[in-house]
């Protein structure tokens, strides 16, 4: 999919922008903007983005032995937005690494396109993606839906060679557990969604809507 040299020599921008695990505020280096467009354009991802989406945020995980954590079965829920928009359909409001970040209606999380491209091949021992499939099109889950879905449609493991990139719906249920390797798996995680939000809201990174993407 990417060449993985071409990611590798990304290394020194993901770790300038990276806190302990990741940084949600990637999308801002113009070198991993750049990779957004080529991404979106891409012959193979090209189908699966639709054409009028924008890059609307890159998150940078790394696991290792090192920096090793656990991700508890979830759905990602929450956008990062530019400013406060007082609406009764809008909640969960946050601050993350000083950006504001909302949980839009069910209509607009319906629309995201998650693409994960591994710097890094990913296997059995790396800590690798869990899924449930399907999940995605089940709407908003509360904790118990969540372990009721997962007991009777079970986990696919998403391992992945380097370069690769996994295309995902943010509203699947998904999970990891920590690496038990000694390699790191180092995730770039870029979401896309529409030009427009509704409500009033603006996507925080600046330029979403003026983003020239095929």
């Amino acid at each position: 999919m990417v060449d993985p040299e071409e990611l590798k020599a990304l290394a020194p921008v993901m770790l300038r922008e990276g806190a302990v695990g990741g940084s949600r505020c990637l999308l801002e280096r113009p070198e991993i903007a750049a990779l957004a467009v080529s991404l979106k354009t891409h012959h193979v991802l090209q189908s699966l983005i639709p054409k009028d989406h924008v890059a609307v945020q890159c998150t940078y995980f790394e696991k290792s032995s090192d920096r090793n954590w656990l991700v508890a079965l979830h759905q990602d829920l929450s956008i990062p937005v530019a400013r406060r928009v007082d609406a009764p359909a809008l909640r969960g409001w946050s601050e993350k690494e000083g950006r504001l970040f909302v949980q839009p209606p069910r209509e607009v999380l319906e629309q995201l396109i998650a693409v994960r491209l591994h710097v890094d091949a990913c296997g059995a021992d790396d800590g690798p993606l869990r899924v449930v499939p399907g999940s995605h099109r089940l709407g908003l889950l509360t904790p118990e839906a969540t372990a009721a879905v997962r007991a009777d449609r079970g986990e696919s493991t998403c391992a992945a060679s380097a370069g690769d990139a996994l295309v995902m719906r943010p509203l699947a249920l998904h999970a990891s557990s920590k690496a038990i390797g000694t390699s790191r798996r180092r995730v770039l995680h870029f979401v896309f969604g529409p030009r427009r939000l509704p409500l009033g809201l603006d996507w925080a990174v600046a330029n979403a809507r003026s983003q020239a993407m095929a």
